[in-house]
């Protein structure tokens, strides 16, 4: 009966996973390439598009977030590319980029914007993670004194089969 259950959670997570593998194979190529997918504020955002006329040199692009940026033929033939940064003080969550090319060609997509990775040592009252002054002897000497204190109290404990 248990192994049942077990067949049953197994085909329908299988279920699930074939079902996703049509839309993955349509994102395979996108009109719209942003670089990075997950940006963080203060970074800067390359957009690139194959989706223009062949002949197109040139293109607008407007990102919520970023503003207004322009595109200029990129290093593929056929390919434009634009730039534009994300504000310092942007809010994770989505932003959504439309570019417009001649003729009359509209793209849109829609990348993340991520929180700032954290950097430094972590403020937790003790001082900053780098101090070796006196708290990493202290604290390395009172886990030793711990340490031994333990094994010495474990060979010094009376044993219950002694007669």
């Amino acid at each position: 009966m248990r192994y049942r259950h077990v067949g049953a959670g197994i085909g329908l997570a299988l279920g699930a996973l074939g079902l996703q593998i049509p839309a993955a194979a349509a994102a395979d190529d996108p009109d719209l390439r942003i670089e990075p997918w997950n940006a963080p504020p203060g970074s800067t955002v390359t957009v690139s598009t194959s989706a223009c006329d062949a002949d197109a040199d040139y293109g607008k692009g407007r990102s919520e977030l970023g503003g207004d940026f322009h595109l200029f033929a990129g290093e593929e033939e056929g390919e434009l590319t634009g730039e534009f940064q994300i504000p310092e003080g942007a809010r994770p969550g989505e932003d959504t980029v439309t570019v417009k090319c001649p003729p009359l060609t509209k793209v849109t997509e829609t990348y993340r914007v991520i929180g700032r990775t954290p950097s430094g040592s972590v403020s937790a009252g003790f001082g900053p993670a780098d101090d070796t002054d006196v708290g990493l002897p202290l604290g390395g000497g009172l886990l030793v004194t711990a340490a031994a204190g333990g094994a010495v109290w474990l060979c010094r404990r009376p044993n219950d089969d002694r007669s």
